[in-house]
C-alpha cells in the first residue's frame, strides 16, 4: 500500500511513513456495542497484513481499553505508527489544558501503550479558545523537549479551528471527518495543510457507516452505540455521528451513492470501498482511518488503498450529491 509522510522531520523528532488506509480503534474500545479482545486482536492483525501502518486510538476509547489493546498488539509489529489523543477525560473547557494536564493525561498514554515516547498525540477536539491559544502550543512542545512524545496535532471539529492549527509551526498532524458527505475540508483544509507539510488524518470517512450502503430507514443500533445515543447531539458533537446529517437522508443519499458506483465507479469495489479510496484520493490527505469491527470489514477497508483513480465522472457525481442533499444542512456548520 502507497506509504505518505505524516508527520516531517521540522514537525516532529522523526520523519514518519504511514499508509494511506490506516486503522481508527474507536470501536475497539466502547461506543460501538460490545467487541472481546480476541475480535480486536484479530482486526488489527488483519489490517496489519493488509498493510496498514497507522492506528488511532485515544486515551478516552473504552477509558484506556482501546490503548492497551493496541500497545500490546503494536509491541509485537514494530513499524507500525500509533497515534493517541487526549482532553476529553474532562469537560471541555479552556482552564482544564494545562502543562500539568498535559504531563498528566500523557503519562497515562504512555503506561497503556507501554511505550516512553508517544508517537503522536493529538488534542481531542478542544474547545476553540484551546485550538487559539498560544501558551498550549508552548505546553505542547514542551511535551516533546522532555520526550514524552515524538509530534503533536490536533483533531478538531471544523474547518476553521484546523486552518488556525495548520498556522502554528510545530503542529504536525490535523485530524477532520472528510467523506463524500462532508465536502467542506476541501476548500481551504486540505490545500492549507499542503503548502505548511502538515498530515491530514481524514476521520469518520464512512459517515457512521452511511456510505457502506447496508442500512435502511429501519436499521437499529445498540443502546450503547453512539449511532443510537448521540444522534441530537446530546453526547458530544454531533457531527461526529453520521456526520452530522439526518439519518433518513443520509440513506437516501447512500443509496444514491451506490448507484454512482455501479454506473461510472471502478468495478470489483464495494460502495465502502469505494468511499475510502474517494477520500485518500484528495490532494493533501495523508491517511485515512476507518474502524472496522471484525477482520473481514479491515481487510475490505485495506483493499482500497489499492483502488485506481476514480475516473472524473464519479468525482462529479459525489460533489452533485453533496450538493443537493448536504451543503445547506452542514457547510456552514463545520
Amino acid at each position: 500500500m502507497e506509504q505518505r509522510t505524516l508527520i516531517s522531520d521540522d514537525r516532529g523528532t522523526t520523519t514518519r511513513e504511514v499508509s494511506v488506509v490506516g486503522l481508527g480503534t474507536w470501536q475497539l474500545g466502547a461506543d460501538w456495542g460490545d467487541v472481546s479482545e480476541d475480535d480486536a486482536r484479530a482486526v488489527l492483525t488483519a489490517s496489519v497484513d493488509a498493510g496498514v501502518t497507522f492506528l488511532d486510538t485515544a486515551d478516552v476509547y473504552g477509558d484506556g481499553r482501546s490503548e492497551q489493546i493496541v500497545g500490546r498488539f503494536a509491541a509485537e509489529h514494530p513499524g507500525v505508527t500509533v497515534a493517541t489523543k487526549m482532553g476529553r477525560r474532562v469537560e471541555q473547557r479552556p482552564e482544564h489544558y494545562t502543562l500539568e494536564s498535559f504531563r498528566a493525561w500523557t503519562d497515562r498514554s504512555r503506561r497503556n501503550l507501554g511505550v516512553d515516547t508517544l508517537d503522536l498525540v493529538q488534542l481531542h477536539c478542544p474547545p476553540t479558545e484551546v485550538v487559539e491559544s498560544d501558551r498550549v502550543y508552548d505546553d505542547l512542545d514542551t511535551l516533546v523537549a522532555e520526550g514524552a512524545v515524538a509530534a503533536y496535532g490536533l483533531s478538531v471539529e471544523t474547518c476553521d479551528q484546523a486552518l488556525a492549527a495548520i498556522a502554528r509551526p510545530h503542529v504536525a498532524t490535523i485530524q477532520i471527518i472528510l467523506n463524500a458527505f462532508r465536502l467542506k475540508p476541501l476548500d481551504a483544509v486540505l490545500p492549507a495543510a499542503r503548502a505548511a507539510g502538515v498530515g491530514i488524518i481524514a476521520r469518520v470517512p464512512l459517515a457512521s457507516g452511511l456510505l457502506s450502503g447496508k442500512y435502511d430507514e429501519s436499521t437499529t443500533f445498540a443502546a450503547d452505540d453512539h449511532r443510537t445515543y448521540n444522534r441530537d447531539g446530546s453526547a458530544f458533537d454531533v457531527g461526529e455521528t453520521f456526520s452530522g446529517v439526518d439519518f433518513a437522508t443520509g440513506v437516501q443519499a447512500a443509496r444514491e451513492f451506490a448507484g454512482l458506483v455501479d454506473a461510472v465507479g471502478p468495478t470489483g469495489l464495494s460502495p465502502a470501498e469505494v468511499a475510502l479510496a474517494w477520500v485518500w484520493q484528495q490532494p493533501g490527505v495523508t491517511t485515512v482511518i476507518p474502524g472496522a469491527r471484525n477482520a473481514q470489514q479491515a481487510r475490505a477497508n485495506a483493499a482500497a488503498g489499492d483502488a485506481d483513480p476514480l475516473p472524473p465522472a464519479f468525482l462529479d457525481g459525489v460533489r452533485d450529491l453533496y450538493d443537493r442533499h448536504f451543503r445547506e444542512a452542514v457547510h456552514g456548520r463545520w
